[in-house]
């Protein structure tokens, strides 16, 4: 199982090392330019599970995320990851900030691969006693969302998106494990 993201803040970053720990994933980083080195393709396609994360620019993936996703046509092209397990997650600054276009966008690029999706299979904190650090507190059932900040560190993460940055990833690598067989 792998985990590849762009973090344009170290933000994202720190949710796919939340990810990651929580499946005992291996994490590929898509550097400032949008690109990954060869040895990071080959280990995309060998692997059984993709978790994609990007943060949320302007509604979407940045475009570092982006040109991965485009270059991701020449695994498209061989079926290369066909029927592989598939999930995603997303932070931005604001509340709503329009994450879930960003997950869309994820779940899209996992469709157009033949992939499975994952959802994050957790409830939302939602009731009146739901405090901010909660795990899933924003309520997503899409993938996992994080919210920071703008003015936040990335030490300043709420827990509570990191604890569920973290189960998530269990919850890929539990499925990964049952489609496996």
């Amino acid at each position: 199982m792998v985990v590849v993201f762009h973090s344009g803040y170290g933000h994202t970053q720190r949710m796919a090392q939340a990810v990651a720990e929580g499946a005992g994933a291996e994490l590929l980083a898509i550097d400032a330019e949008g690109n990954l080195p060869d040895a990071a393709w080959d280990a995309l396609n060998a692997a059984d599970a993709i978790v994609m994360g990007s943060p949320t620019y302007m509604g979407s993936v940045s475009w570092q995320f982006k040109k991965f996703a485009d270059a991701s046509s020449k695994a498209w092209f061989t079926q290369a990851w066909k029927d592989k397990v598939f999930a995603g997650f997303t932070n931005s600054a604001s509340l709503n900030g329009d994450k879930l276009a960003t997950l869309h966008a994820l779940f899209t690029l996992a469709m157009q691969h033949g992939g499975v999706w994952v959802s994050t299979g957790m409830p939302p904190s939602n009731t009146k006693a739901a405090q901010r650090n909660d795990v899933n507190v924003l309520g997503s059932f899409a993938g996992a969302m994080a919210q920071t900040p703008a003015d936040a560190s990335v030490d300043e993460m709420p827990a509570g998106d990191l604890e569920t940055a973290r189960l998530f990833g269990r919850r890929v690598a539990e499925v990964a494990a049952r489609f496996k067989g």
